[in-house]
């Protein structure tokens, strides 16, 4: 138990030296890489997606948007905006016209587009442990049974929750925000 304290605490540091920088940065990584509650929010890249199909979806059917107006309207800015609309046209959501009707448009329509696969597409699995993962499982290294392992199942109602709310809410439900389940 001792053993175990001690690793959690960060080592002694007296004068700066290399031996001792590396030590600490070793607790650092050992300590601080576990999942946080950080890791359980949306990134930054996943939330801007969201606000430009959002505003996309605004757009009256068939109407194209610039890269301009849409970082404009959602406060994105324009160089990460690109990267973003780049990946959605590679997933089959948006469309880039040249031309007389420069800039973007949905292809999908907004109730066929949902929360859950957007966040997907950007950010991954939508689970807060590994061995809740659909699409990228993986064991937990320190649980011997999830069967019977008491924060996997309180994790799992989370999980389902969330993907219950994500995979039923479309681009539509958000411009209707009065329906939307509380």
């Amino acid at each position: 138990m001792k053993l175990a304290r001690a690793a959690l605490r960060p080592p002694r540091l007296t004068r700066t030296r290399p031996n001792q920088t590396n030590r600490l940065k070793a607790w650092h990584q050992r300590c601080c890489s576990s999942p946080r509650a950080s890791d359980l929010m949306i990134s930054q890249k996943a939330k801007y997606a969201l606000r430009a199909l959002v505003s996309l979806a605004r757009a009256e059917l068939g109407q194209t948007m610039m890269i301009g107006e849409i970082s404009k309207a959602q406060s994105i800015p324009k160089k990460f905006l690109e990267q973003i609309l780049l990946e959605l046209k590679r997933a089959g959501f948006v469309a880039g016209r040249r031309g007389h009707s420069d800039g973007y448009e949905l292809i999908k329509v907004p109730e066929e587009i949902m929360f859950g696969e957007v966040m997907r597409l950007i950010d991954g699995p939508i689970a807060p442990l590994p061995c809740l993962s659909k699409i990228a499982y993986k064991k937990c290294e320190d649980c011997q049974d999830e069967a019977s392992c008491e924060i996997w199942h309180v994790f799992e109602l989370v999980t389902l929750a969330t993907r219950a709310v994500l995979d039923t809410t479309t681009l539509a439900d958000s411009l209707r925000l009065k329906d939307l389940p509380v």
